[in-house]
């Protein structure tokens, strides 16, 4: 396996980050476990989770499975920034909240560092300075090796790094956006940034809740036990008609180069400008072979070319920035 610097730190990570969303709902524990150990054995190293997976029963999880001397092998990842419980300060950025989230966090994970800290969600009512000064003493301290962001504006990211070269504190290493081929807006403004500064960006939905899977018939109606299914909201409003089609089109284009499309769309993402690793969320074993045979493929110009006549580069045809707060567009849904 080809392992990759993540951004511009001395760690190689794994092509693929082991997403542990799933653990526990609807990945039932012992299946979870095996999935990471299996993942583990086939080289992957980069595992990501969050304190609001599952109300921590996800790193919870992810802690049990890397007891008993597997915590070295992982470059271990997670997030914080929803609310945990009803308590208004318990939630957010804050120097309070993410102190208290992070010892937490690091109960349920059995560690006493993580290696990739990340804001889940930016918080436009809060300086972020706050945040940043905070994590750098997370940093200092030693609890934490790096600090990422996730679903952050690429403006956001920019002041965070300026500020942090401003006072010396732990700069950023690591973005984690939406991007799929259905939805490619990263690519105007956060790809460029992320290329210019050594930024790592590790892309969440790849399949785009599997659509680009072939999960969704030509009507729109999710096949039973999808994300769109289970949770409804912004997630089923993904899954319009002009992306069903779009989906389906790639579908036909992935078999006629003898493709899975599954496969088909991780291989495209893992070989896209600034980007070191996709997290993928297999709820199996058999979808994370899956997942790692993607690696083998072998894209042609040609075929580059027959996705981006599908979906043009730093366009969208659906909106899976609709949970942000911050993104405001109008998607084509003309053929």
């Amino acid at each position: 396996m080809e392992y990759r610097l993540l951004g511009r730190t001395g760690v190689r990570v794994s092509p693929l980050c082991l997403g542990a969303l799933n653990f526990g709902e609807p990945t039932p524990e012992p299946e979870a476990i095996a999935l990471l150990h299996h993942a583990l054995a086939q080289g992957l190293n980069f595992v990501d989770t969050s304190n609001s997976y599952g109300r921590g029963n996800s790193e919870s999880i992810v802690g049990r499975a890397l007891s008993g001397g597997r915590r070295q092998q992982v470059v271990l990842a997670t997030k914080f920034h929803f609310a945990q419980t009803e308590d208004v300060n318990d939630r957010g950025n804050s120097r309070r909240h993410l102190i208290m989230a992070l010892d937490d966090s690091l109960r349920r994970l059995q560690t006493d560092w993580i290696d990739l800290y990340q804001v889940h969600r930016p918080q436009f009512d809060l300086a972020q300075d706050e945040t940043l000064r905070a994590l750098d003493d997370v940093v200092r301290a030693g609890k934490v090796r790096y600090i990422g962001c996730s679903g952050f504006p690429a403006w956001l990211v920019m002041e965070g790094l300026a500020l942090s070269d401003r006072h010396g504190w732990a700069r950023m290493v690591s973005e984690q956006p939406p991007y799929n081929i259905l939805d490619r807006r990263i690519e105007n403004e956060l790809v460029p940034l992320a290329e210019r500064y050594q930024l790592a960006l590790l892309p969440w939905s790849p399949l785009a809740m599997g659509l680009l899977a072939g999960r969704y018939p030509q009507d729109g109606t999710p096949q039973a036990d999808t994300r769109a299914q289970r949770w409804g909201g912004p997630y089923a409003a993904r899954v319009t008609p002009h992306a069903v089609r779009t989906a389906q089109r790639f579908a036909e284009l992935a078999r006629a180069h003898g493709c899975e499309p599954a496969a088909l769309a991780v291989r495209w993402l893992c070989g896209q400008p600034a980007v070191t690793a996709p997290i993928i969320g297999p709820r199996n074993i058999a979808q994370l072979d899956a997942y790692l045979n993607a690696l083998a493929l072998n894209l042609s110009p040609e075929l580059r070319s027959a996705i981006d006549a599908l979906v043009p580069p730093g366009s969208a045809v659906t909106d899976f920035h609709n949970n942000s707060g911050w993104m405001r567009m109008h998607v084509d849904l003309s053929d």
